[in-house]
């Protein structure tokens, strides 16, 4: 079995390092506390030994975590193509011949679950499932994707982080998923401007609706049905200076300086292109 502390130190963490390292995760214990208010009083378990992983909701977690997976894609990107954000792994196959398709998935499939036990780590079957992306005249095909006799499901839609998009290479699954939460923000919105100033009422607008539309929207911006959120945009706009929904929004947005729709889209394609063309000259 291999241990985080001697992927440490096949990075180059020796000595007294290691040895912090080593002091901070062996001969940990653990136990549970249960409060009960009512009564002022608490119940707490027996202490048991850590015997693997990192202390829960601890600064290091994430970066060591990072580092245990770090040999992952390694392994693995000869025949597929892993992306990994996190805990949130995702593997691209694509090929021409479906059976030479089903034969990449199988190996990797099972040299991912091989890597998985030799690391003490484990996959949620339950949690795991594949899609086909094909156009709409294509055919799907029915794989069986698994290992010892457990198998993942197929799925229509995939979600990575929050942007979702189904099996036709369409957007619409993340439309859907996004008008219930920019729905939910102009119901806020709404309902606190008469409680709250003009520049309250700004910051609402940004923490709610600007952010969940900003994310991923270089993806969806100009798909067939990015029109409905941008509608509701424009609706919120409105609600946010009283205006009735004939008024053009135009003015609007100088008034509170935001971005319209289109030009917060636009906005990300336009900084790729000055960071690609500022890192090529700066090389």
């Amino acid at each position: 079995m291999i241990s985080l502390l001697s992927k440490l130190k096949f990075y180059g963490i020796g000595n007294k390092d290691l040895t912090l390292y080593q002091s901070y995760l062996d001969n940990r214990y653990c136990r549970t506390a249960i409060y009960n208010d009512s009564e002022n009083s608490k119940k707490v378990s027996n202490w048991a030994k850590v015997r693997h992983g990192v202390p829960q909701g601890s600064v290091l977690g994430p970066l060591l975590f990072l580092l245990y997976v770090n040999d992952l894609p390694k392994i693995i990107n000869k025949t597929s193509a892993p992306i990994i954000f996190a805990d949130d792994t995702s593997i691209l196959f694509a090929h021409s011949n479906l059976i030479d398709l089903n034969k990449n998935i199988h190996i990797v499939f099972t040299t991912l679950n091989k890597w998985l036990r030799a690391n003490q780590l484990s996959l949620n079957f339950n949690k795991t499932n594949y899609v086909q992306f094909a156009t709409k005249r294509s055919m799907s095909v029915n794989l069986k994707i698994g290992f010892d006799n457990n198998f993942i499901t197929n799925s229509s839609y995939t979600k990575f982080l929050v942007v979702t998009m189904n099996n036709t290479l369409s957007w619409n699954n993340h439309i859907d998923f996004l008008m219930k939460k920019v729905s939910t923000a102009c119901y806020i919105i709404r309902n606190s401007k008469t409680y709250v100033s003009a520049l309250s009422l700004k910051m609402i607008y940004y923490a709610f609706f600007h952010s969940a539309v900003s994310f991923g929207i270089i993806f969806w911006g100009n798909s067939l049905h990015s029109s409905i959120i941008f509608r509701i945009k424009k609706k919120v706009i409105r609600i946010m200076e009283g205006c009735g929904n004939r008024v053009s929004c135009r003015n609007l947005f100088n008034k509170l300086q935001i971005l319209p729709s289109t030009s917060q889209y636009i906005l990300p394609l336009l900084m790729s292109v000055v960071q690609k063309f500022f890192f090529s000259n700066k090389q």
